[in-house]
């Protein structure tokens, strides 16, 4: 049996916070539930501002991201190509968007705020405008601006520096090579803790609706002990998915989850009120964007009231502790898209989708509430809101079969749930390695499933409500100091990429103008660029390799003599290599005339490539001594933007980092 792979630190801390939470619902089965809530209490009154301000500050930040120069840059080297085809990803962002949230509350939130809204008279037409207004609003750009921000960090510095996939890489421009030591560690530790709270309080909603539905259909009784037994099915089932991996178990169960939702949606939308629901749309999405700022930044400050704790605190801090977990989802699908791409997909796409859910499910209700139901339907809904969907479905045709399959959907959103988040908390705890055993994989999803048992049955959802948002405080503060890292790292690499775009920055005597011009008139063939690679590429980038080893520099030169490619690495421990890297380049030749623009010609180029992902740029005009001279100015701009002061060079290159070779 292979052991662990594990980071100590992180896997000890992680699961010692999670012991302790745990302890108290064992030990103190009949406080626990006073104690979480007064804990939660407690941080919602001292700190809900500041998770309410800092949304607001994941989404602005997002927006700069993505509107700015840096939106350019490229999750990848630059000249990288997307893992996925456009359609695809979008599928996959899609999905992404779907969770058991969605069917525990897409009926059961837009009737409760319409039974008790937060600022208009209960159960009238203001009331229904002000549910809808206020569903979209906890399902919208908000939740998702945070899981963007951890996903673009994880991708950004994953896939251009060649970190590991864990959020202390995140940290990598403001503390350097010291991301692997304790201030990394607490970083992941909370990130686990978050996943680990955050998964559990979905298990929570699930089991609780599985066990009404169940009760509903077959008459099942809600208790406890039935609720364990589901917890524990479940999670069997999960642990299954985990061991046959990603590729078999979770893409099978999403792809499943995805056609069921989509098909009892599209039911609902068929048999409901359509044409109602329609126009109702269009009118959600533009009472949502009326009232967006005000309800970004509205805390209730002068007239204070527990409905922002028991909502719209409570979903950013459970959108909070998803965030390492969808993060991580889209990180992974990402490479090779630029930021800007990145950021509008993730805020907009399953944003989107969850809005048409919303209405079609949350309107529908609405509708069937005000007339077949007459009141019957939110006041069921205020009783026991995880017995919402299945009262809806009595109002549909064929109420027997639906419900079914919404029991079905949510047992399967159970085990994704667990299924995913149990390997992205392995692989944070790991050190961002995904060649884990499967042994450690099932303790996560095992210590998933007694985490959401016990605060389930020792202080019910309220318990793991409170432990969420726990966990969820001190890893907001670490998003908001991603969001400083994001800044500096690609403002370094913003500034790197339009210094070699300006001019090249060549020391020294430049290529002639004439045999600049030459090489644009008359374009080089293939056969003149692999001979200029070999005849001064090569001996200058040697030349350099012994000069740099003599003085303990560990530089070496690599060639593969079929592509012509040839490259000078210098290994760094910490982070990605340095490497200037020279390759044979093609791309349409410039035509000054129609004929000539008809004639598809090549025009062959010495490029460079390099490990941030810079663009490269064209070699052919200059000399063995210039070329040297550029792979100086390209090494000391490595030092200054990339590589701490403190951090050595001399070592060996880690072998998990491949070259960041062209077109990769």
């Amino acid at each position: 049996m292979r052991p662990f792979i594990i980071n100590k630190p992180v896997f000890i801390g992680s699961v010692a916070i999670t012991g302790l939470f745990v302890a108290v619902g064992v030990l103190l089965p009949g406080r626990a539930e006073v104690i979480f809530g007064s804990v939660q209490g407690w941080m919602l009154a001292w700190f809900g501002w500041f998770f309410l301000l800092s949304v607001a500050i994941f989404l602005v930040a997002c927006i700069y991201f993505a509107a700015s120069r840096f939106g350019n840059l490229r999750l990848g080297p630059e000249e990288s190509t997307p893992d996925f085809r456009f359609v695809s990803w979008v599928a996959m962002l899609f999905a992404a968007g779907m969770g058991i949230g969605l069917m525990y509350f897409g009926v059961g939130e837009p009737l409760t705020h319409y039974a008790a809204p937060p600022d208009a008279e209960p159960l009238t037409i203001a009331a229904q405008r002000q549910a809808m207004t206020v569903t979209f609003f906890h399902y919208g750009v908000h939740a998702w601006a945070i899981y963007a921000i951890v996903g673009l960090s994880l991708a950004y510095f994953g896939h251009r520096y060649n970190l590991p996939l864990t959020i202390r890489s995140g940290l990598y421009p403001l503390l350097k090579d010291r991301i692997n030591g304790p201030i990394g560690h607490v970083v992941d530790i909370f990130a686990i803790c978050g996943t680990i709270f955050g998964v559990a309080t979905s298990m929570g909603f699930g089991v609780l609706q599985i066990n009404a539905g169940l009760a509903h259909l077959i008459g099942v009784p809600n208790t406890a002990v039935v609720q364990l037994t589901l917890i524990a099915v479940v999670t069997g089932a999960a642990t299954i998915s985990v061991v046959t991996g990603v590729e078999k178990g979770v893409r099978i169960l999403s792809e499943t989850n995805l056609v069921l939702a989509i098909l009892l949606m599209t039911f609902v939308l068929l048999v409901g009120p359509s044409a109602l629901l329609l126009r109702d749309f269009v009118q959600n999405i533009g009472f949502y964007l009326d009232g967006l700022v005000l309800r970004t930044f509205n805390i209730y400050a002068y007239e204070p009231r527990p409905w922002i704790d028991a909502w719209t605190l409570f979903y950013w801090s459970w959108w909070i502790s998803w965030s390492p977990f969808v993060g991580m989802f889209i990180a992974r699908i990402s490479r090779g898209r630029t930021v800007r791409e990145f950021v509008l997909a993730v805020l907009f796409v399953p944003a989107g989708f969850t809005f048409i859910w919303m209405t079609v499910f949350g309107n529908t209700a609405l509708f069937l509430d005000t007339t077949v139901a007459a009141g019957a339907l939110s006041e069921a809904v205020a009783a026991d809101m995880s017995v919402a969907l299945f009262q809806f479905f009595e109002y549909l045709p064929w109420p027997a079969v639906t419900s079914t399959l919404a029991v079905v959907l949510i047992a399967v959103f159970f085990v994704t749930s667990a299924d995913s988040g149990s390997l992205v908390v392995d692989t944070i705890a790991s050190g961002g390695r995904t060649d884990t055993t499967t042994a450690q994989r099932v303790f996560w999803c095992s210590l998933m499933g007694v985490v959401a048992g016990v605060l389930l049955v020792a202080g019910g959802l309220g318990a793991l409500q409170s432990a969420t948002i726990a966990t969820a405080l001190p890893f907001s503060l670490i998003m908001l100091v991603l969001i400083w890292g994001l800044a500096k790292g690609m403002r370094a690499d913003v500034a790197q990429r339009e210094a070699r775009l300006v001019g090249r920055a060549h020391p020294g005597a430049g290529p002639s103008v004439q045999r600049r011009l030459a090489l644009l008139l008359h374009a080089p063939d293939e056969a003149a660029v692999r001979h200029h690679i070999a005849d001064s590429v090569v001996p200058a980038l040697r030349r350099l390799a012994a000069e740099m080893q003599k003085r303990g520099i560990a530089a070496t030169v690599k060639e593969t003599p079929d592509e012509a490619k040839v490259a000078l690495t210098i290994p760094s421990e910490a982070t990605r290599d340095f490497i200037y890297g020279v390759w044979p380049a093609a791309k349409p030749r410039a035509a000054f005339s129609p004929m000539e623009a008809g004639q598809d010609e090549l025009r062959h180029e010495a490029r460079t490539y390099f490990s941030d992902g810079s663009e490269g740029y064209d070699l052919m005009a200059l000399t063995e001594d210039q070329i040297a001279a550029d792979v100086l100015v390209q090494f000391e701009r490595y030092l200054k933007l990339v590589q701490a002061p403190e951090t050595s060079l001399v070592v060996a290159a880690p072998e998990h980092k491949p070259e960041a070779a062209p077109g990769a």
